[in-house]
């Protein structure tokens, strides 16, 4: 689905993204993971073309990113920015919508019957100016504009920066039903306990270069790579692994879970 091979990225002079190699596949839910000025928001632009590798090559489903135009590219893999104001750019939710499925060349028909039922599952008013609506509600716009075009890839650089709470599960929610059918999710974010909550694996980025890339446990649990990329373990997963009996749980739910079996007992 998508491959990595031996990629370095370089912005002049410095090597910003150095020897990756990995594979996701069909139906991953990936997070990427790293501190600031890791490479994390670099390396997503790879994905889908905005950047091409300086060596290496990126392939998603077949498709070298190198040869590949950015538009054909677009047919596959959607793109959320961390700032819904750099992709945004109609008058109306429908307009900007619309415009999504005319980037790809879509039937007049089918892209009128996929925005209705976008616009319906979203609850949006399609007359309102999306500029005029809040930053949580500007985000979701963003992402119906991708999930509109139904990519089998879809990539999100930092996705709930800037919301509150229920925004966040909001978004969150949207995308893990996408992947639970079978979408390809990879999540840019700083945001650990979203981690938990959603992630499958989880590639761990420091200094440009991948340290750790594996099941979303086994990575919360290595202490040892969390330190190298300068990151806190989330609290619950901290809170596991100090009580006895509790090393296997990672999510809130099971945290809670486990909580209840100990109170009952």
């Amino acid at each position: 689905m998508i491959e990595f091979k031996n990629v370095c990225f370089r912005y002049e002079t410095e090597d910003t993204i150095k020897n990756l190699n990995f594979h996701i596949e069909k139906g991953d839910f990936v997070a990427i993971l790293g501190s600031n000025g890791a490479g994390k928001t670099t390396m997503s632009k790879l994905f889908n073309g905005i950047l091409k590798p300086t060596s290496g090559d990126v392939v998603i489903n077949g498709l070298n990113t190198k040869t590949t135009r950015t538009s054909m590219l677009a047919k596959h893999i959607g793109f959320l920015f961390q700032n819904p104001d750099r992709q945004i750019c109609k008058n109306t939710i429908r307009d900007e919508l619309m415009f999504s499925m005319e980037c790809i060349g879509a039937d007049n028909a089918d892209a009128q019957k996929r925005v209705d039922t976008i616009i319906e599952k979203f609850g949006f008013d399609p007359s309102h100016d999306p500029f005029s609506l809040s930053r949580g509600e500007r985000q979701k716009i963003a992402l119906a504009s991708i999930i509109v075009t139904e990519p089998d890839v879809l990539v999100l650089d930092e996705p709930t920066t800037g919301l509150d709470y229920a925004e966040c599960m909001q978004i969150l929610n949207i995308v893990s039903e996408l992947n639970s059918r079978g979408t390809t999710v990879v999540m840019v974010t700083h945001d650990m306990e979203l981690v938990l909550d959603f992630a499958k694996k989880v590639l761990v980025m420091t200094d440009g270069r991948m340290i750790a890339f594996d099941e979303m446990r086994k990575v919360m649990k290595n202490m040892e790579v969390l330190s190298e990329a300068r990151l806190l373990p989330p609290q619950i997963a901290d809170l596991a692994l100090r009580f006895e009996g509790f090393d296997d749980v990672y999510t809130h739910e099971e945290m809670f879970q486990k909580i209840k079996e100990k109170v009952r007992v």
